[in-house]
């Protein structure tokens, strides 16, 4: 009897995600344990592997596919002995959503596509319709253009549907607006109407700006850009900060914080790490691997900062769980330091670097980059004195760390040179008031200016 191979839930809170590759093609023969194939979402990159023997009877869901639900069936497995070519599947379930690309003509080479996703079953319910960008309205009234050929269209007061294209399969480009001429009965202001003043393009969403996407497009030549289409990550992070930025009143307050006592001890530990056979030391704890366990330790001292929001409580936090701000290739992860408050400076040296680097190639598991109630986000390697950040719920706070600088400062009535770190906490104001965020800014500046009291 054949077995259904269905799309896997990689997280607790996954709906969908994206088949990136195939690794196996119909007739291979797969035992558990096998890697069959990629996939997506919003966070990573996870293999999935067989967890049954066989032949891959029939690929359904190609590689590529997008939005493809969770438990739809993606391929078909014969067991030993049957017949691979004629194995149908035992579910009447089928992906319940897979990314299209509307049928636009094929661009030139030197132009760049612009991949437009649509829901294939809302489409074919009425509801909703393919992104103009391209060109593609509904399907009763397709009129393909480039967007630098509708921009000149809209300058020129021009109907593009009464132009036939020369472009790939009747494609409407420069050439041909530029040769049409406008309507007599046009006169030469609505011929010079700037591009913002041309109607919404039918079905195009409007970007932050207020212009649909092709409006956007048209300020631009496009042959001197290329566009990108969002993949899941930078859709979650737009999503959710757009969110905390609309949703969460947030204040701000700035620490100064001398750092010359915390590098003089960094130096001391990591001279002092002990070194194995290859002669490499043990650990090497760096000053972010310092400000993550003072956060964790001004937690513990302001309990009732080491909170959550919700709509009908606040979540008090026993253990201080701090997110660790990390880039990756065109997105940001935060794994979570669990009990950070506990663990010596070398532990969370090592845990940070793992998860950072698991999380540039795109390989930590959920439950490690969800929950916490704070973050540290350093950008002090780059130069950054002084910046803010946006909170990312469900933490209620986040500490911004940039550069530290030699200054010159008074000590006991005398001029001295310090080396200070401006440290900007950003609060949740429904749930961490200005004295309590003020008391715990407080607190992270005594453990960073006295960071032997972190190693008691």
């Amino acid at each position: 009897m054949s077995i259904n191979i269905t799309m896997p839930a990689l997280s607790p809170t996954m709906e969908e995600g994206n088949l990136a590759k195939w690794l196996v093609k119909e007739g291979d023969t797969v035992e558990p344990g096998d890697v069959i194939a990629e996939i997506e979402t919003d966070k990573a990159t996870m293999e999935v592997e067989a967890v049954d023997e066989g032949v891959v009877g029939k690929i359904l869901v190609p590689a590529g596919s997008e939005g493809v639900k969770v438990n739809a069936v993606i391929a078909i497995l014969a067991e030993d002995g049957e017949d691979a070519s004629t194995v149908e599947s035992t579910s009447e379930e089928a992906p319940a959503k897979q990314a299209e690309t509307p049928h636009a003509p094929a661009e030139p080479a030197d132009t760049p596509a612009l991949k437009v996703a649509t829901d294939s079953a809302d489409q074919a319910a009425g509801h909703g319709r393919p992104n103009d960008i391209a060109g593609v309205k509904s399907d009763a009234e397709r009129v393909f253009a480039t967007p630098l050929a509708r921009r000149i269209a809209a300058q020129k007061g021009i109907d593009l549907a009464a132009i036939t294209g020369s472009g790939p399969r009747g494609r409407i480009v420069k050439a041909d607006v530029e040769n049409a001429q406008p309507p007599a009965a046009q006169d030469a202001e609505t011929q010079a109407a700037p591009v913002s003043s041309a109607p919404l393009a039918t079905g195009a969403p409007a970007a932050p700006s207020g212009m649909s996407d092709e409006q956007v497009l048209a300020h631009f030549d496009e042959a001197k850009y290329e566009s990108k289409p969002h993949d899941g990550m930078r859709r979650v992070i737009a999503e959710r900060l757009t969110e905390s930025a609309q949703t969460i009143p947030s204040y701000f307050v700035t620490m100064e914080c001398e750092l010359d006592a915390l590098l003089a001890l960094r130096k001391q530990m990591n001279d002092a790490a002990p070194k194995g056979k290859d002669d490499k030391p043990a650990y090497r704890i760096s000053v972010n691997d310092f400000i993550v366990k003072a956060m964790a330790l001004a937690l513990q001292v302001v309990p009732m900062a080491n909170v959550s929001w919700t709509s009908t409580a606040r979540v008090f936090h026993k253990s201080s769980d701090v997110g660790v701000a990390v880039a990756v290739d065109d997105g940001l992860f935060t794994p979570i330091v669990r009990d950070a408050h506990i663990k010596p400076l070398s532990a969370i040296s090592a845990e940070v670097k793992d998860m950072a680097g698991r999380a540039r190639a795109k390989k930590l598991k959920s439950e490690e980059y969800q929950g916490g109630s704070t973050a540290v986000s350093n950008l002090g390697m780059y130069g950054v004195r002084e910046f803010t950040s946006i909170i990312n719920p469900p933490h209620a706070s986040i500490v911004s760390i940039g550069a530290g600088e030699k200054k010159p400062v008074i000590k006991d009535g005398a001029v001295a040179v310090a080396t200070l770190m401006a440290a900007t906490f950003a609060f949740d104001h429904r749930a961490i008031d200005g004295a309590l965020g003020a008391e715990l800014a407080a607190a992270f500046k005594g453990y960073i200016e006295n960071p032997m009291s972190m190693l008691v």
